[in-house]
């Protein structure tokens, strides 16, 4: 019974002994987990920190070349409209030359013949003009790319001709029907015009240095020199006067570009000036 009892007491001592090492273990695998997930998680925090900032200093590293140059082309529909119109020939040639980011100088020289038919005659205008003034791009371009979308003004001035082929006089009580067009071809030459006109338009590159573009204008008549007994019923450049000073215009043209020089600027200037959000 003696031994017994001390055999047993051995056995639960010892089963203490183990019990007490088997809670000892797991508090030293707990505290060597914890060391370990610890030092990734902190290696995570700082890799995610860092790598806005490397991405920052990559985007402001960016540089990109502006090219300036001239751009010379040609008025599309001014060209083909003698397909279909025979009543109308007519050429012109655009330019622009840049001087800033954004600004751009720009002229337009051509020559227009239109025969004008209405109701009670029927005349024609023909002569030269030049127009000149400024074009503003508001279009935010990618990088290596140079499309616009422009806002502008022009100065224009014609130099033309008119002639009156027949005209129709008005009888108000018309019982024994319409009189006979009267046919006088009378000339007028050395006659003058002048006007205001604002813009839009658009070019788009289609291959390397070519651009294809449409624009439409809003013009004011400032000065029209007309002949005695005879108004401007067309004047090149400025289109139908319809018997006010107001006028509309619409081109469609191709054009060539030709670097003279570049600069290098920032791709992304605005982005220098955002800084990265801290988290909390």
């Amino acid at each position: 019974m003696r031994h017994t009892l001390k055999f047993i007491f051995s056995l639960s001592l010892l089963f203490s002994m183990f019990l007490g090492y088997a809670q000892d273990v797991p508090e030293v695998s707990k505290n060597k987990d914890t060391t370990v997930t610890k030092k990734p998680k902190t290696e995570t925090v700082k890799s995610e920190t860092a790598k806005p900032a490397i991405q920052e200093t990559q985007k402001d590293s960016v540089v990109k070349t502006d090219r300036y140059g001239l751009r010379v082309g040609v008025d599309l529909y001014k060209l083909t409209r003698g397909l279909y119109d025979k009543d109308y020939k007519g050429v012109e040639f655009v330019g622009d030359w840049r001087l800033t980011k954004t600004y751009y100088l720009a002229a337009e020289l051509g020559y227009e013949d239109k025969t004008t038919e209405d109701d009670r005659l029927t005349s024609s205008a023909s002569g030269s003009y030049v127009k000149a003034g400024f074009d503003y791009n508001f279009y935010q371009n990618w990088l290596d790319m140079e499309n616009l979308i422009t806002i502008g003004m022009r100065g224009g001035f014609s130099t033309f001709n008119q002639e009156l082929h027949s005209y129709k006089i008005y009888n108000p009580n018309p019982y024994w029907g319409e009189l006979p067009a009267i046919t006088t071809n009378q000339k007028y030459s050395g006659l003058t015009a002048g006007w205001l006109e604002v813009g839009l338009g658009l070019k788009a590159q289609v291959v390397k240095n070519v651009f294809v573009g449409f624009g439409v204008q809003l013009k004011l008549l400032v000065m029209n020199n007309e002949p005695n007994n005879f108004e401007n019923l067309y004047i090149p450049g400025f289109n139908r006067t319809y018997d006010g000073s107001f006028g509309v215009g619409f081109n469609y043209t191709v054009s060539y570009f030709i670097p003279i020089y570049k600069k290098k600027t920032m791709a992304s200037e605005t982005a220098k000036k955002e800084e990265p959000k801290k988290k909390k």
